[in-house]
C-alpha cells in the first residue's frame, strides 16, 4: 500500500504541474528561457497524448525528469471546466514510477484525481488499475486523490506486503506510513497471492485496520477479527489482533486451541502474547482458561547464542478445580512446574561441558495438570520425573576428567524424593602399566591396564514438604568413594580368551546406623549417628571364554541351504572375602523380636551402600547362541535368504562354593530374535528357581528349601513388536507412472483419468506391541499381566492424515489410554483435532495453525522462536 500511495502522490503532482503550466504557456508568449542561470527543463509531450505542443518548458523547481504519458484514444484537457482527461490504456512514466489504468481524470478546482481500472458493459471492474513503484506492484478498482491535501481513498485495492495480501472495500491514506481500511480481509494464502485462484481458502475479516508502514517492517492493527475458511465463518474471534509483515521475529497474540474436558469444562489452551527481546531472547506468556474454574499460566523464556549455547526456562503455575463448590466432590489443587533446559553446542568447547535438563513439579502435577498438552504426548503416565545438571571439564595436557552433577527424582508413586547435590567424579584415563614400545600389547603383563577415580557424594532421601528446610538437611548423607581396578587378558591355546581382574573401593562416610528393635512400638528403629567412618572392600576373577561353530549342510533340492549354530560359552571364578567377620568392624548385632541377635552392617542405607557379608567363591557360567539358517528365495538377487532364528539366546547361573545354603543361584534365560524380514521382534526372558518351595496347608507363601532340582517358573517375559505398512503388502504402481494428466490450482498432489477422476494411493503405517509377564516368587500364584498396544497413522489424501495410539489389557479386559488425532493440510494453514475419549481424561482440543513465516509467531503456529528452526507441516 505504501508503494500505491507514493505512486499516486507522485503521478498526481507531475500531472498537475504538466497541465497547470502548459495552460498557462498556451496563453503567454515565451521569454528569453535563459535567464535563470541559463538552466532549462524540458517536458516532452505529443499531441496526441495531451493536445498541447510539443517541447514545452517548465521551470525545473516544478520538475525533476522527464514525464512521459500516453493513452490509447485522444485525450483531452478542457480549460474550460478545468480538466484532463486519459482515456483507454493511459499510463504515466516518471522516473521509478508507473501507473496503468483505463482512465484518468484530473479535477483542478478542488484538486481531485480520479484513476479506474477497465470496466465491462455492466460498469463491473473487470482488469484493474496499476501503479508500479520499485518492482513492487499494487492494484485497485478506482482511486481519489486530493493533491492540495495530499491524501488519497481507494477502492477494492489490494495490498501485498511479504507473504500477505489486504484486499480492502475502501482504504483511506493519510501519509506515506499509515492507511486505514474498512470491510478488509487479509490472507498468506499463497494461490490467493500469486493469483492462482479468486477465493482464498483462508482468510481473516475485520470491519477495520490500520495498516502501519515502517522503514524495514510493517504491521497491522485491527478491532474485531474473525477467520473465515473456504468462505465459510468460524467461531474463532478475537477482540483485536497485532499481525507483523516481516520475516523477523516479531511480536504477537498467541492464537489458543479450544475444546473440552469432561472433569474441567471448556477450555481456551494456549492463549498468550509473544515477544522477541533483541537477537538472544524470546518471551512466551501462555494461559490456560477453563470454565469450571481452573486455570494456568506458562511462562517460557528462550536464549540461543549461535555456536555457543541454546536453552529454555519454563514454568506452569495453577489451580485445577474439579466438581462443584459446596459439594463432597469439589477438590481445588494447587500445582506447578519449573524446567529448564541448556545445550551447549559441541565445537563451542572440547574441554569443558555444561548441559542441564531440570523438570521439577508439584507431586499431584500430571494427576491434576490442566495443561492438554501432557495428556496427549502420554506424560500424564509418567511415574518417576528426573533432573539433572552435568558439568564436565577435561585438560589437554593432564589425563584426568573432573565431572559434576546435581540430579532431582521424583517418585509420584511413593511420594518420595532423591537428591543428589552435587556428585563429583574425578577419573584418571585408562593406562597400562607395561605398554610395550612397539605398540603392540601381548601377553598378561603388557595387557595389564589400570582404571583408578574419586567420587564425593551428598544424598538425601526426602518427602515434597521438607525439601531444603532442615529436616532435609538433617538427613543428607555425605560420603566419598575410591575405586581401583585393574584386569588383563591373553590368549591361550589360540582359541580361548583368558582374563583376570580384581578390584578394590575404599569408602569414607558420616554418618554410621544403630539398630534396635523397640517392644513397644513392636518395630525396628533406625538411628544415623553423626561421625567419620570407613570401610573397604575388594574382590578378584577370573574368566575363560571361546568360540564354537556347528553348521548343517541340506542337499541342492532342499528349501533350506544350510543351518549355523554359533556357541560362545564363558566360565568365570568370583572371590570375595567375608566382610561381616568381627575382625572387620563392619557389621553388629541387634536383638530382634524373637531375643535372638541379628547382624546388621553400619553402612546399611549409607550413600554407597554396605559391604557384603559371606564368604564368595562363586564359579559363574553364560552360555550365548547364535542360530540362523540360509534359505531359498527367488526374490533376493543372490538366490539365498539368511533367516534368524536366535539372535540371542543366553542361558547364565551360578555355584558359590563357600556358601553354607543355597548355592545354586536362580538361571536366566533371555532370549531375542526377528522374524518375517526383521519386522516382527520377540524379547523374552525366564527365571527358573532350581530349589524346591514348599507350601504349608492353606498358605500361599513359601519356604525355600535345599532339595536341589525341582525347577519351577518363577518369572516370563514376553515382548512383541511388528511395525506394519503398506509396503509389507507389495510394492503399488504410483499414479504418477499410470496417469499422465496432473491436477492444477490446488490439485497439483493429484492424478487424473481421461475421466477426469482423481487418483493417489493412502499410505498408512501400524505399529503392533504386545506385552506379557508372569512373576511368582515364593507366592504359589502368580501375578499376569498382559496388554496389547497399537499406534499408527493413515495418509487417506495428501492433506488428510489421521492418526492414533491406544493399548488393551487382556487381563482385565479393558481400554487403556487411548489417542486419536486428525490433521488437515490446507496448504496455507493447518487444521489439527486430538481427542482421548477414555480415561481420566476425557478431553478433545480443535487448533488452526497458519504456515506462512511471517505469521508463525503472531498466530502461534508450531510456536515458533528461534530456538526453533522454521519447518512445514
Amino acid at each position: 500500500m505504501t508503494a500505491l500511495a507514493r505512486s499516486i502522490f507522485k503521478s498526481i503532482l507531475l500531472i498537475l504541474n504538466i497541465l497547470i503550466f502548459n495552460n498557462i504557456l498556451a496563453q503567454i508568449v515565451p521569454q528569453n528561457t535563459a535567464g535563470n542561470n541559463g538552466v532549462q527543463d524540458s517536458l516532452n509531450i505529443t499531441r496526441n497524448s495531451v493536445g498541447i505542443k510539443k517541447d514545452t518548458i517548465i521551470p525545473k523547481e516544478q520538475l525533476d525528469d522527464v514525464v512521459k504519458t500516453r493513452a490509447e484514444n485522444k485525450s483531452s484537457s478542457s480549460i474550460s471546466n478545468k480538466q484532463t482527461f486519459l482515456n483507454k490504456k493511459a499510463q504515466i512514466i516518471y522516473q521509478d514510477m508507473q501507473i496503468d489504468a483505463d482512465y484518468i481524470r484530473i479535477d483542478w478546482e478542488t484538486g481531485k484525481i480520479y484513476a479506474r481500472g477497465e470496466q465491462d458493459e455492466k460498469g463491473k471492474i473487470t482488469t484493474p488499475a496499476i501503479a508500479t513503484q520499485g518492482g513492487k506492484k499494487f492494484e485497485y478498482s478506482e482511486v481519489i486523490y486530493n493533491f492540495k491535501t495530499k491524501q488519497a481513498i481507494a477502492f477494492n485495492a489490494r495490498t501485498e506486503e511479504s507473504e500477505g495480501v489486504i484486499v480492502a472495500e475502501r482504504t483511506k491514506k493519510y501519509d506515506d506510513s499509515v492507511f486505514v481500511m474498512r470491510n478488509a480481509m487479509f490472507t498468506t494464502d499463497e494461490y490467493f497471492l500469486k493469483k492462482k485462484d479468486s477465493l482464498a481458502d483462508y482468510h481473516m475479516s475485520a470491519p477495520y485496520i490500520k495498516l502501519l508502514k515502517g522503514k524495514n517492517s510493517s504491521q497491522i492493527v485491527t478491532g474485531p477479527i474473525q477467520m473465515y475458511i473456504e468462505q465459510v465463518p468460524t467461531p474463532l474471534i478475537l477482540p483485536f489482533a497485532i499481525l507483523p509483515f516481516s520475516d523477523k521475529r516479531s511480536a504477537g497474540i498467541l492464537i489458543p486451541s479450544f475444546g473440552e474436558r469432561q472433569d474441567v469444562g471448556f477450555f481456551l489452551n494456549g492463549l498468550g502474547y509473544y515477544q522477541p527481546i533483541g537477537d538472544h531472547f524470546d518471551l512466551k506468556i501462555l494461559a490456560d482458561v477453563y470454565t469450571k474454574g481452573s486455570w494456568n499460566l506458562k511462562p517460557e523464556l528462550n536464549y540461543l547464542k549461535k555456536y555457543r549455547y541454546s536453552g529454555n526456562f519454563a514454568a506452569d503455575y495453577g489451580y485445577t478445580v474439579r466438581g462443584i463448590k459446596g459439594l463432597d466432590d469439589y477438590s481445588r489443587t494447587k500445582t506447578f512446574r519449573i524446567a529448564w533446559r541448556h545445550s551447549q553446542d559441541s565445537k563451542a568447547n572440547p574441554y569443558f561441558t555444561f548441559n542441564s535438563s531440570v523438570d521439577i513439579v508439584s507431586s499431584r502435577f500430571y494427576n491434576n495438570t490442566v495443561n492438554n498438552n501432557y495428556i496427549f504426548n502420554e506424560n500424564v503416565l509418567n511415574t518417576q520425573q528426573t533432573s539433572r545438571v552435568n558439568v564436565t571439564k577435561r585438560f589437554l595436557n593432564l589425563p584426568v576428567t573432573i565431572s559434576a552433577s546435581m540430579a532431582y527424582a521424583q517418585n509420584f508413586a511413593t511420594g518420595l524424593t532423591d537428591l543428589r547435590l552435587p556428585d563429583m567424579t574425578v577419573a584418571i584415563n585408562q593406562f597400562y602399566l607395561f605398554k610395550p614400545k612397539t605398540g603392540v600389547r601381548t601377553g598378561l603383563l603388557e595387557n595389564i591396564n589400570v582404571n583408578t577415580g574419586l567420587a564425593l557424594s551428598n544424598y538425601v532421601q526426602t518427602t515434597e514438604d521438607k525439601l531444603f528446610k532442615k529436616e532435609m538437611w538433617d538427613e543428607m548423607k555425605t560420603g566419598a568413594k575410591n575405586n581401583i581396578s585393574m584386569s588383563t587378558n591373553t590368549t591361550v591355546a589360540k582359541f580361548f580368551t583368558f582374563s583376570l581382574s580384581a578390584n578394590a573401593d575404599n569408602v569414607v562416610t558420616t554418618k554410621t546406623l544403630e539398630r534396635n528393635y523397640n517392644p513397644v512400638t513392636n518395630a525396628i528403629e533406625d538411628k544415623f549417628n553423626k561421625g567419620i567412618a570407613a570401610y573397604s572392600t575388594f574382590s578378584a576373577s577370573t574368566s575363560m571364554q571361546t568360540v564354537l561353530y556347528g553348521q548343517k549342510n541340506f542337499s541342492k533340492n532342499s528349501p533350506i541351504v544350510a543351518i549355523r549354530h554359533m556357541i560362545t560359552p564363558s566360565f568365570s571364578f568370583t572371590y570375595s572375602p567375608d566382610f561381616g567377620e568381627a575382625s572387620w568392624g563392619y557389621f553388629r548385632n541387634y536383638s530382634n523380636s524373637r531375643g535372638e541377635m541379628a547382624p546388621y552392617s553400619i553402612f546399611d542405607n549409607g550413600i554407597y551402600g554396605a559391604p557384603t557379608s559371606g564368604l564368595t567363591q562363586s564359579l559363574g557360567f553364560n552360555i550365548n547362541n547364535n542360530l540362523e539358517m540360509k534359505v531359498r528365495s527367488k526374490s533376493d538377487s543372490t538366490g539365498v535368504k539368511k533367516v534368524k532364528i536366535f539372535e540371542n539366546l543366553n542361558i547364565s547361573g551360578g555355584y558359590n562354593f563357600a556358601a553354607e545354603r543355597y548355592k545354586w543361584s536362580v538361571f536366566s534365560v533371555n532370549g531375542q530374535s526377528s522374524f518375517f524380514d526383521n519386522k516382527l521382534n520377540v524379547n523374552t526372558s525366564l527365571t527358573i528357581e532350581p530349589y524346591e518351595i514348599v507350601f504349608q496347608d492353606g498358605s500361599n507363601v513359601g519356604e525355600r528349601t535345599e532339595n536341589f532340582g525341582h525347577f519351577s517358573l518363577q518369572g516370563f517375559n514376553l515382548q512383541l513388536s511388528y511395525p506394519m505398512s503398506e509396503a509389507i503388502f507389495g510394492k503399488k504402481e504410483e499414479a504418477s507412472k499410470k496417469y499422465k494428466k496432473k491436477g492444477e490450482i490446488r490439485n497439483e498432489n493429484y492424478f487424473f483419468d481421461d475421466d477426469n477422476y482423481s487418483h493417489y494411493s493412502p499410505t498408512w503405517t501400524l505399529n503392533i506391541n504386545g506385552n506379557y509377564s508372569y512373576t511368582r516368587g515364593l507366592t504359589r500364584l502368580g501375578q499376569k499381566v498382559a496388554t496389547l498396544g497399537l499406534d499408527g497413522s493413515i495418509k487417506l489424501t495428501p492433506y488428510w492424515n489421521i492418526n492414533g495410539s491406544t493399548n488393551y489389557d487382556i487381563q482385565n479386559k479393558e481400554l487403556g489410554y487411548t489417542r486419536l488425532g486428525f490433521a488437515r493440510d490446507q496448504r496455507s494453514f493447518t487444521i489439527t483435532f486430538n481427542w482421548v475419549p477414555f480415561g481420566q481424561y476425557k478431553v478433545y482440543d480443535f487448533f488452526i495453525g497458519i504456515k506462512a513465516n511471517i505469521l508463525k509467531d503472531a498466530v502461534k503456529y508450531k510456536e515458533r522462536s528461534f530456538t526453533q528452526p522454521n519447518s512445514s507441516f
